[in-house]
């Protein structure tokens, strides 16, 4: 009867939920760096082809989400969801007029507060459908209050990519716990409530993907690399593409935690391409995938006393600090331990290679096996070389 009326392919049992997939994106928004790639590729353009790729991730399922932030110079701030908290700027904390906000309170003449109207809503067409308007809508307009927010004492070379991957693995880690299934009671006196001796599925794949357009810093080695064993540690891959320079740490992260890492330093216009190609798929797709692999890793690491990058270096067999020269009285500045170098400095000692005495050619056997040899020396026996019959 139920293959008459069909009733077997509504079985409920045969269809099984998508994993939601969350993708968080943190984006360089060094002013310095975008300016050196400025001909190349504007930063208008960049936010442009990053918002194509978070709408295809978001219209490959329903249930997929994804979260945006910045690294700026100084700190780091929400782009996508929007924090409850705004950001201020640090020197914005009180206002002329005791107020604590970060707006300037407007005073016209009559003595009433004139506030300048609210700009309108980026991406409130009829035609985009309504998510992709709010998440553009999103970005945009706190991209700008970032930029405009932006002083020129906030300028320098360095960029807070660690403080943005401790927010992503954060906001990564509340997410995840809203979508694990509820916990059962321990009880062995009900078995129906025993917990299950299988190893359950993940409830959400979580990756993060960093937009690169400066060098590694050197002083945010160690917050860094917590952030990259911390992620490892919850099995959550950091893809990075650099777009101008190589970051020597972001290279560790992504061979660290099984990312992608890619170079388009050689043409940034292709950003769109590398987005699209080589991070479109999640942990779930990349198994059945051949994604791109790096050729040579930069393991390099920062001293602790001089903030440089060194190729070799001092560790503390203690702490694990690292130094670029031996520290002052052989003593580890990190917790204090003496250092035992034994002979380190001292030049090796050569030693003389033996030569090896050749055997003397007397008369006799010998003799006549080298002359059978076809003048080599004797191989010690007394029958000569055989030749052909």
């Amino acid at each position: 009867m139920n293959r008459i009326d069909a009733s077997e392919h509504y079985d409920e049992s045969a269809f099984t939920s998508q994993t939601p997939s969350l993708l968080t994106v943190v984006i360089d928004t060094n002013p310095r760096a975008w300016a050196a790639i400025h001909d190349l590729l504007p930063i208008s353009k960049a936010v442009a082809n990053i918002l194509v790729v978070i709408n295809a991730h978001l219209a490959y399922g329903n249930e997929n989400q994804v979260a945006v932030l910045a690294a700026h110079t100084n700190r780091a701030v929400w782009l996508y969801p929007t924090s409850p908290n705004p950001d201020r700027p640090p020197n914005s904390s009180r206002r002329r007029n005791g107020s604590t906000s970060g707006d300037i309170e407007m005073t016209g003449i009559d003595g009433r507060s004139h506030r300048p109207p609210r700009e309108p809503q980026l991406g409130t067409s009829a035609n985009k459908y309504p998510v992709f308007a709010q998440v553009e809508s999103s970005i945009l307009s706190s991209l700008r209050s970032l930029i405009d927010g932006t002083s020129p004492s906030d300028l320098s070379p360095t960029t807070l990519i660690s403080g943005a991957l401790s927010m992503a693995l954060s906001y990564i880690h509340k997410t995840s716990l809203a979508f694990e299934p509820p916990k059962t009671s321990t009880d062995p006196a009900n078995p129906t409530t025993a917990p299950s001796t299988k190893a359950a599925a993940p409830s959400l794949h979580a990756r993060i993907l960093v937009i690169s357009v400066s060098e590694s810093e050197p002083a945010q080695y160690i917050p860094t690399m917590n952030a990259v064993f911390a992620a490892s540690h919850a099995r959550i891959p950091i893809d990075t593409l650099a777009l101008y320079s190589a970051p020597t740490f972001l290279q560790q992260a992504a061979f660290i935690t099984n990312g992608i890492f890619l170079s388009g330093a050689s043409n940034p216009r292709g950003l769109l391409t590398y987005l699209m190609f080589g991070y479109l798929a999640d942990v779930d797709a990349r198994s059945s995938l051949v994604t791109p692999t790096q050729d040579s890793v930069d393991f390099r690491a920062a001293c602790f006393c001089h903030r440089n990058v060194v190729d070799t270096g001092f560790v503390c067999s203690i702490c694990l600090s690292i130094f670029c020269d031996v520290p002052e009285n052989a003593e580890c500045l990190i917790c204090g331990t003496k250092l035992a170098l034994g002979n380190y400095g001292a030049k090796p000692a050569v030693v003389p290679r033996k030569k090896k005495k050749r055997k003397r050619v007397v008369n006799g056997a010998a003799g006549s096996a080298s002359a059978g040899a076809g003048g080599r020396e004797g191989t010690g026996s007394a029958a000569e070389t055989p030749g052909p019959a």
